[in-house]
């Protein structure tokens, strides 16, 4: 009994183990497995060197996806073909997985872009080789669908070309469309061209040429010798030596320790300063100060008169004083005795 219980309690352990699981995988991706998806597939005559299963796909430069199968149509659609009547195209498939949305969208929407002209192209990205899967609207017309004759696993997007491979066509359709004529036409151009640049070369004057290089070598290599006479002469070393000196001096300065506290300090007292700014204080002391002269501004304009008078009253004060100073300056004791003494008659004079 207590064997079967404990075989309970394994087989319930487990069971939670994998339901914990499975929901954690639910919660970082499981969840994709039940959105919308929709995959299309494109067919190209031409290589497609350089794209790979995984590739982004791109609608107008918005990314929809990416590559998921390339295969050859001989392994997919033509296995029961005879080799000779095999189209061979490179089978490209794509999945739009950016959302359910746009999956859901794109499917409902898909044949009607195909025929506005909606193709498929390989695009470079940037100097690497590597490619991506371009969609774009072009002309329906220029850009026909290739030709096959099964029925696709999914909806089909007609591809294009890509820009090198459209040059090389255009190259190789222009030189089998020459005729004889063009030919010989081209040759005929080429020839008058070289004609006419032989000319053109013999009008040159070669030699003054010649003689205008010489002279600009010439004083090009004057110049050089007088810099190299000039850095000869020069007290460089010297130079550099007091540049050492300066800088060995500039060292010191900054590694005195006078001048970390200085900047210490400094530090400290730009941080008083903010806290008083910060707190208002300074604010409060430029108003009472405006206050202050406010009320100065007032008193002196209802007292003008008494201010006047008193200012008056000072300079005669001091003119007394200055008039007492030469006083004393004549007759010191006469400021404490009184005027000054009577003069003497001497005998024989006449007063």
């Amino acid at each position: 009994m207590e064997e079967g219980k404990r075989y309970y309690r394994l087989g319930a352990f487990v069971l939670l183990t994998l339901g914990i699981l499975l929901a954690i995988l639910f919660v970082l991706g499981g969840r994709s497995l039940f959105r919308p998806t929709f995959t299309f597939e494109t067919y190209f005559k031409d290589s497609v060197a350089g794209l790979d299963i995984g590739s982004p796909v791109r609608f107008r430069g918005v990314p929809l996806g990416q590559v998921i199968e390339i295969r050859t149509s001989s392994a997919v659609y033509e296995k029961d073909v005879p080799p000779d009547k095999r189209r061979n195209y490179i089978v490209v498939r794509a999945k739009v997985s950016i959302s359910g949305e746009e999956a859901t969208a794109m499917e409902r929407d898909v044949k009607e872009y195909v025929r506005q002209g909606v193709r498929a192209q390989t695009e470079l990205v940037g100097v690497t080789g590597q490619q991506y899967l371009a969609l774009d609207f072009h002309d329906p017309k220029k850009s026909p669908s290739l030709p096959f004759d099964w029925t696709p696993d999914y909806d089909y997007v007609p591809s294009i070309p890509s820009f090198a491979a459209q040059i090389v066509a255009n190259v190789q359709t222009f030189l089998a469309n020459l005729n004889e004529a063009q030919i010989k036409s081209i040759s005929d151009n080429l020839n008058t061209l070289l004609v006419k640049a032989n000319t053109q070369l013999d009008k040159l004057q070669v030699e003054r040429l010649s003689a205008d290089a010489d002279g600009v070598l010439t004083d090009a290599r004057a110049t050089i010798a007088r810099v190299d006479q000039i850095l000869a002469h020069a007290h460089i070393d010297e130079t550099l030596r007091r540049i050492d000196s300066a800088s060995a001096k500039v060292d010191k300065l900054l590694a005195a320790p006078g001048l970390e506290r200085t900047i210490d300090n400094a530090g400290v007292i730009t941080d008083r300063i903010r806290k008083l700014v910060d707190s208002g204080d300074v604010d409060r002391m430029a108003t009472r100060i405006a206050d202050v002269a406010d009320r100065l501004d007032a008193l002196v304009g209802a007292n003008q008169y008494d201010i006047t008078a008193t200012v008056g009253d000072l300079r005669s004060t001091a003119q007394n004083l200055r008039e007492l100073s030469e006083s004393v300056k004549r007759y010191p004791a006469g400021a404490l005795v009184g005027g000054p003494p009577e003069k003497i008659v001497l005998p024989g004079s006449s007063k």
